[in-house]
């Protein structure tokens, strides 16, 4: 089955149903057929779709867990492999794109922990454009941009994850709900009480609360 043969028959397929919300959704996201055919098992499918995610996850996991480490490329073929293993899943609540996303940001919150824990050491990222749109050669924002990703390793993991997506990667409230399937009021939440975690360990912290002051 080709690419092609197979969206025409998923349209055709899609044209004579009523429309939910979701299907709307999914068909207003540019990859979301491509993924529903590679959800069919079409390898075709599946090596364009990864080629599309897999620039785009990269740059989440320099932005997540800092480019030069060379864990860097481990975690992006992680992450690819954990987007394959979900992709069977994927309903369309959210684009593919942030739905790669958040497979990316708990696979590099776990990986950080894991390289915290074996006391591996490395540099912050200078060359990340996303993280709160500061620019990348700014010493200050850099040592910012590695204090947040230490301070998210202290949340609890659906917050560090809603914390990440909406800070670190830069997505909206109504984004990170869908990437999440969570109503928007439980993103403010979370938000907020990841903030105010954050902001605790920040103050407790000299060196961290002249670094952040006025971040939070």
């Amino acid at each position: 089955m080709t690419v092609d043969s197979g969206l025409i028959r998923l349209e055709a397929h899609l044209a004579k149903r009523p429309r939910r919300d979701s299907e709307v959704r999914l068909r207003q996201d540019p990859y979301a057929s491509l993924a529903a055919v590679a959800q069919q098992g079409d390898r075709e499918a599946l090596g364009q779709l990864l080629r599309v995610v897999a620039p785009r996850l990269r740059a989440a996991a320099r932005a997540l867990f800092g480019g030069d480490h060379p864990d860097v490329d481990d975690l992006v073929q992680d992450s690819l492999i954990a987007f394959v293993h979900a992709l069977p899943a994927f309903a369309g609540r959210s684009s593919v794109i942030h739905y790669a996303y958040r497979i990316t940001v708990r696979v590099c919150l776990a990986g950080k922990r894991r390289s915290r824990e074996r006391g591996s050491r490395y540099e912050p990222v200078a060359d990340v454009e996303v993280f709160g749109g500061e620019s990348p050669g700014d010493e200050l924002a850099n040592e910012r941009r590695e204090a947040v990703r230490d301070l998210l390793e202290g949340l609890p993991e659906n917050q560090a994850e809603t914390m990440a997506l909406r800070v670190c990667l830069g997505m909206s409230l109504n984004e990170v709900a869908s990437a999440t399937d969570t109503p928007v009021n439980t993103v403010r939440s979370r938000l907020r009480l990841a903030r105010e975690a954050m902001r605790r360990a920040i103050e407790a912290d000299a060196r961290l609360s002249d670094l952040m002051e006025g971040w939070l």
